[in-house]
């Protein structure tokens, strides 16, 4: 019997060209602002590496699996903390898909370990699409320090 692994996905509509939204996803000086400032770096042929840094240090590394402008990106994911190290490399694949004026963006975060690091830090991820979204919608990421739902004042 096969053992089912964790798998994110996460879909969004963004109001863009699948050629923005692909230079927003592989471009450093783009996903800085919107990544909560790490910035990738890679020249995205099949097989190179990449890496993820925030003010210098390494954040996430691996190399690229697929790459298909302005289709399909796909690349390992390997976090460079010390205890996320002793897990499987995980995947991560951006599917781009016009529709229209906007472009469906489905995320695919698979391969992951079960109770891992990584599976509790890819919570992340719907926060870095919203930022996504909006830069390229309106030109504004979104901040940094949101606080979260819990610290909220509710007007009861």
């Amino acid at each position: 019997m096969s053992h089912s692994v964790p798998s994110f996905v996460y879909t969004t509509y963004i109001e863009t060209s699948a050629e923005k939204l692909w230079h927003a996803l592989t471009d450093g000086d783009f996903t800085e602002r919107y990544w909560f400032g790490h910035r990738v770096a890679s020249d995205w042929k099949v097989g190179s590496p990449y890496k993820f840094a925030r003010q210098g240090t390494g954040s996430v590394e691996g190399k690229v699996l697929i790459s298909d402008p302005p289709k399909r990106l796909a690349y390992t994911w390997d976090p460079c903390s010390a205890d996320a190290k002793r897990e499987r490399t995980s995947r991560v694949s951006f599917d781009l898909e016009p529709r229209g004026k906007v472009i469906k963006l489905t995320v695919t975060h698979d391969n992951l370990d079960e109770g891992g690091k990584t599976l509790r830090d890819i919570s992340g991820w719907p926060m870095v699409i919203a930022s996504l979204k909006s830069l390229l919608e309106t030109g504004r990421a979104l901040p940094a320090d949101l606080p979260s739902c819990a610290t909220e004042k509710t007007d009861a």
